[in-house]
């Protein structure tokens, strides 16, 4: 009600009824429009919204502009929260936001409070979110807030990214993309890195390595241009991983100075971890030099600085290097204490936890364990049936094939 609406935004500013009623109204008078005993004039309204700061139409909207602000600032703190500190936060987003929802007017703060809220209704796995992002993204063309317009884009194709149907995810992308490049003017710089970087990752996803690629140079040279870095880390892990795994020997080393520069520059501990971990694998995939990949490795295993995945990931080239050592069981060890992260879905980042079975197969099978060789093998290829070719997917269909012959040289 109208009255109650100005005695929330009077008590939000600390006025009293005298203090807001002024010359130009009578306390009581105040009193019964507060009440909703009186309807005030379009005069007083406008009096009133002057004293109080706000425009009238706050007044005669059901949620005012002011409220929606003060709700979206509590929105935009929660939803920023790590998990880790908040892990109930999509259900506090909720609670906070449903109250608003159905009564929200035209405008830059209903169109994020409707995009905040169907992102946490996916996150809580409830129906009805894509309806609500449908209206967010309508209203952010409206108004032409590009950024956020391709933000919902990219959390769309993200939904699919995360359940690995890829191609889906890439499509989703494509066709947003075109669908903003049509209907906005103009795409700012840090936005068409983020779409760019997007499109690559998913390019890749499917196995269109040359567009991704080529797309992913793009990026770079764009960034450069414009000077945009914050996702320079990003393409150049892209960039090096790729090189890497299909022993690319100019780009790779390209890429790795590239990322070691950025990590020296910017501070950047992920940066140079990736670095060194590549550098890793490369003595060990390519030198054959595992002591010299050992000292590598357990120079951060002694010392963790980043979360469990990077952790994962050295352990995983420490228990390689152990096998080309010759040393089995402590190879075995270590894929041991290695997990496939749920946070992990692109096929790059799945492949190089997912050989980890292959290696584990040729060490049981080194050690005569003929049985646990065929299961890990089996097990190989299993995990990588939906992953594009690349590869560690080729290694693992080998080796089980070896295995197999070994075991049953009749049937092969």
């Amino acid at each position: 009600m109208l009255g109650d609406r100005i005695r929330k935004l009077r008590k939000q500013k600390k006025l009293t009824l005298e203090a807001l009623a002024g010359l130009g109204l009578t306390k009581g008078m105040l009193s019964l429009i507060e009440n909703n005993k009186a309807q005030p004039s379009m005069e007083s309204l406008a009096y009133i919204a002057e004293g109080l700061g706000v425009e009238v139409t706050d007044l005669l909207e059901e949620v005012s502009t002011l409220e929606l602000r003060e709700v979206l600032e509590k929105a935009e703190k929660l939803y920023n929260e790590k998990k880790e500190k908040a892990t109930d936060k999509y259900k506090q987003l909720l609670t906070l936001l449903e109250p608003y929802i159905k009564n929200l007017p035209q405008g830059y703060e209903a169109a994020r409070l409707l995009d905040i809220y169907s992102r946490s209704l996916y996150e809580e796995k409830r129906f009805g979110w894509e309806e609500l992002s449908n209206q967010a993204a309508t209203m952010y063309d409206k108004m032409n807030v590009t950024a956020n317009r391709a933000q919902i884009a990219i959390f769309r194709s993200m939904v699919k990214f995360i359940e690995h149907d890829y191609s889906n995810a890439l499509e989703i992308l494509l066709s947003e993309r075109t669908e903003i490049e049509s209907n906005h003017v103009y795409i700012d710089p840090m936005t068409q890195v983020d779409l760019d970087y997007t499109e690559a990752i998913l390019y890749f996803a499917v196995g269109e390595y040359e567009t991704a690629s080529h797309v992913m140079e793009n990026a770079l040279i764009f960034s450069k241009k414009h000077r945009i870095f914050y996702r320079t880390d990003d393409l150049y892990r892209i960039g090096a991983g790729q090189a890497m795994m299909f022993r690319d020997k100019e780009k790779r080393e390209l890429y790795l100075r590239k990322l070691k520069q950025y990590g020296e520059f910017a501070e950047d501990t992920l940066s140079i971890l990736v670095h060194n971990l590549l550098i890793a694998m490369t003595l060990i995939a390519e030198n054959k030099e595992y002591a010299r990949a050992l000292e590598i490795l357990d120079q951060y295993l002694g010392n963790p600085q980043e979360e469990e995945v990077v952790e994962w990931l050295y352990r995983m080239e420490k228990g390689k290097a152990f096998y080309g050592l010759g040393k089995f069981t402590e190879a075995i060890h270590e894929f041991e204490k290695v997990e496939t992260p749920t946070t992990t879905h692109h096929p790059f980042d799945l492949s190089l936890f997912y050989v980890r079975y292959s290696y584990k197969a040729l060490c049981h099978f080194k050690l005569g364990e003929m049985e646990n060789a065929l299961q890990s093998a089996e097990l190989a290829v299993k995990k990588f049936e939906n992953i594009p070719y690349l590869p560690f997917k080729e290694f693992a269909i080998e080796t089980y094939n070896a295995i197999l012959a070994k075991i049953n040289p009749v049937q092969n």
